[in-house]
């Protein structure tokens, strides 16, 4: 009898674990359902801006901003006070029980996330992406200046990481900033993404396009550099795509011969970017005549460097200049933008506006 009882209490004590287990289980599994179930997000956007800066969207989303060197338990912190999710302590034990970790960046949460799928979104790196586009003929500081309007970077680290000798040396680049190399197009960057890797992205973007554009030559860095200034300066010039060569073939016919260049998108660099004064209306005769080696009018030969970023076009016109006798041009319809090619200063002198 005394084994049998033995025996009983045995199973009982069994019984009594499994059914502890079970409510264990039970409770958990209620827990993680009610912790991981979608949370009531707060909508004062005064609340919102006050835990980091969160903003909330048209549509009802979140854009949310995971700061570079954030834990985890911070980010807890904000998400429970911006009620994006139930409970940060929840949040912990997630990451407590994972070797993952929040990756920095921004990121669009919608109100019915759970916190485990905003946990796989912030763990993942899926950043929201912005675009902006950067338009054909852009200086660096120009293009800082955009990407900053848009959120991206800003304009100073921009500027700085343009002008970062080992991003230079890298791209091999023999000049002493990357003007001219950061190729002009529609990009999609995260808000607040470091400037040296907008600057990568712009360049190797720069390469893949002229790759396309100049085919199997092999260029010399010296060569690379005089091929992309002539071709900043055709951008300057050229309102219509098919005088771009035209222009190109000016120029070139000017330089064989040692004549000045004399392009009026050199004096306005001069004006702009070297001395800092504000985009002119017209150029006077003593504009003509600053003292800067940009400047066409002043020096034989061409700039030291690009003078802007150069499109698809003028890379082009650079590249294969159209074979003509030209020496000159000038624009005869201001609406259209179009220009007469002349051989002679003569003819030059006798062609008048329309």
């Amino acid at each position: 009898m005394a084994g049998k009882s033995f025996f009983s209490h045995i199973i009982r004590f069994i019984s009594f674990l499994i059914a502890l287990a079970i409510i264990i289980t039970i409770a958990v599994f209620a827990a993680f359902m009610y912790f991981n179930a979608p949370a009531q997000p707060v909508t004062d956007t005064r609340i919102l801006a006050e835990n980091g800066g969160i903003n909330i969207m048209a549509d009802g989303s979140f854009i949310f901003e995971v700061r570079r060197g954030e834990s985890a338990q911070s980010v807890g912190r904000r998400l429970e006070r911006a009620g994006l999710i139930r409970n940060r302590y929840f949040w912990d034990v997630m990451f407590r029980f994972s070797d993952e970790f929040v990756r920095a960046g921004t990121y669009r949460i919608d109100p019915s996330m759970t916190s485990l799928a905003i946990y796989r979104l912030l763990v993942s790196g899926r950043q929201v992406l912005y675009r902006v586009t950067i338009p054909e003929g852009m200086t660096i500081r120009r293009t800082a200046q955009i990407l900053e309007e848009a959120g991206i970077t800003s304009a100073e680290a921009f500027i700085a990481a343009a002008r970062d000798p080992a991003i230079i040396a890298h791209f091999g680049i023999p000049n002493n900033s990357m003007e001219g190399f950061l190729f002009p197009d529609t990009y999609m960057f995260p808000l607040n993404y470091p400037a040296a890797l907008v600057v990568r992205a712009m360049a190797d973007k720069f390469f893949t396009q002229t790759q396309e554009i100049f085919g199997q030559v092999n260029l010399s860095p010296q060569e690379l550099n005089e091929i992309v200034t002539l071709a900043s300066i055709v951008q300057g010039e050229y309102r219509l795509a098919e005088e771009a060569p035209l222009m190109a073939g000016v120029f070139h016919n000017r330089l064989r011969i040692g004549m000045r260049l004399q392009s009026c998108a050199t004096v306005v660099y001069v004006i702009t970017e070297i001395l800092g004064r504000e985009h002119p209306s017209r150029i006077f005769y003593i504009d003509l005549e600053i003292p800067s080696p940009f400047n066409t009018y002043f020096v034989h030969g061409l700039p030291p460097a690009p003078i802007s970023s150069p499109g698809a076009v003028a890379l082009r016109a650079a590249f294969a200049p159209a074979q003509t006798d030209y020496l000159f041009f000038r624009l005869i319809d201001e609406r259209t933008g179009r220009h007469i090619f002349t051989r002679t200063l003569a003819e030059h002198n006798s062609v008048g506006l329309r």
